[in-house]
């Protein structure tokens, strides 16, 4: 292992303290702590991969600890999130919206109401209302996937974890409606079964 000077990261315990509680680090909402990330990336991830944690970077904007193991609390509240993000990306892009702008989008009660309206079967069966989904904005807030501004609610680029797998799970979607075969051309009969 390199020796890493400890004075070139002075945010090594806030960060560790931020990644180890399930936390996002956004670009936009903490600004001077993702310059220090970005300035010394390097000895942050090697520093964290000895302590036997992957620190993950993506270029858009933030930053996590990825791991593969997950308690149920989390996974729970991942499929929540999860839930919650598809919903949202759902009414927007029905409404026209780029989804690449989800950063842009106000959420507040009146789109949460648009949502519930347009997925009350599915949000009715995990017991979600307008309230429900309020309190899984503040459940992604605590990750590090919104922070409230004013009234209302702004989504951070660590969403983009979610649209990506909402993305490739509609990508696999419509790969698979086109490659399986139409049964009306196989159920028709040949030549042969014609009597010709």
């Amino acid at each position: 292992m390199t020796a890493i000077d400890l004075d070139r990261v002075p945010q090594l315990a806030e960060l560790f303290r931020l990644f180890s509680n399930g936390r996002h680090l956004n670009r936009l909402s903490e600004p001077a702590l993702w310059a220090e990330l970005e300035r010394e990336q390097a000895s942050y991830q090697t520093l964290f991969g000895a302590l036997g944690y992957e620190l993950r970077i993506d270029g858009r904007g933030f930053a996590w600890f990825h791991t593969e193991e997950a308690s149920s609390t989390v996974n729970k509240a991942t499929r929540q999130l999860a839930l919650l993000f598809m919903v949202i990306f759902d009414t927007q892009a029905d409404a026209g919206k780029p989804l690449l702008r989800f950063g842009d989008w106000v959420v507040d009660r009146a789109l949460l109401t648009r949502v519930q309206e347009q997925h009350q079967e599915v949000l009715t069966a995990e017991g979600l209302d307008i309230e429900g989904l309020w309190g899984l904005l503040e459940t992604a807030a605590r990750f590090g996937f919104a922070r409230q501004e004013g009234g209302h609610w702004q989504l951070l680029p660590a969403v983009c974890r979610y649209l990506d797998h909402i993305e490739a799970l509609a990508a696999e979607t419509q790969r698979a409606e086109t490659v399986v075969p139409s049964h009306e051309e196989d159920d028709r009969p040949d030549d042969e079964e014609r009597g010709r």
